[in-house]
């Protein structure tokens, strides 16, 4: 029986110019709240600032970044029981399987290393991710209606949630 190709490890700071790589694709950047190669700039920045304390997977196809998820892990401990976190998945990858797996490991991740009791994100209305995130048994809490302003049309951004 022939191994999988899909593996994961924890994020590497040198995993940075491949998140930047997917944040820059018109398709992807559409699903999140940067607007120009400067705000990616800052948001890879701080994706990847969380290597340091081992928050963050990656997915390698053949050994190559394809994907990634980020615990935005809570400094305070009246709040480290919850926790936000962030997933993107190469263009080619999608609909591989990557992002279940990809989710699935950082729900494991989060529970077993962190003790995350609460796993909570946000996606913006018309995000097909969200299907994803539904099978994996993540609830819907809130809306904020008005959240990104794009061209005179308001998108709103939702709030899902699941218990580990």
């Amino acid at each position: 029986m022939n191994a999988s190709p899909l593996t994961f490890r924890l994020t590497l700071p040198e995993d940075g110019p491949y998140l930047s790589q997917w944040l820059s694709d018109p398709k992807i950047l559409t699903w999140f709240p940067m607007f120009d190669a400067r705000e990616i700039e800052d948001a890879v920045r701080i994706w990847i600032g969380y290597s340091r304390i081992e928050a963050g997977v990656t997915a390698l196809w053949n050994s190559e970044p394809c994907g990634m998820a980020n615990l935005y892990i809570q400094p305070y401990k009246k709040l480290a029981h919850t926790c936000l976190f962030s997933i993107i998945v190469k263009e080619e990858m999608r609909g591989k399987g990557v992002g279940k797996q990809l989710l699935e490991n950082l729900m494991k991740h989060a529970k077993e290393k962190f003790k995350i009791e609460i796993l909570h994100l946000e996606v913006y209305q018309g995000n097909p991710a969200k299907h994803l995130y539904e099978r994996a048994g993540f609830k819907e809490f809130g809306c904020q209606t008005h959240f990104i302003k794009e061209n005179g049309k308001y998108i709103p951004k939702i709030f899902m949630q699941k218990s580990l």
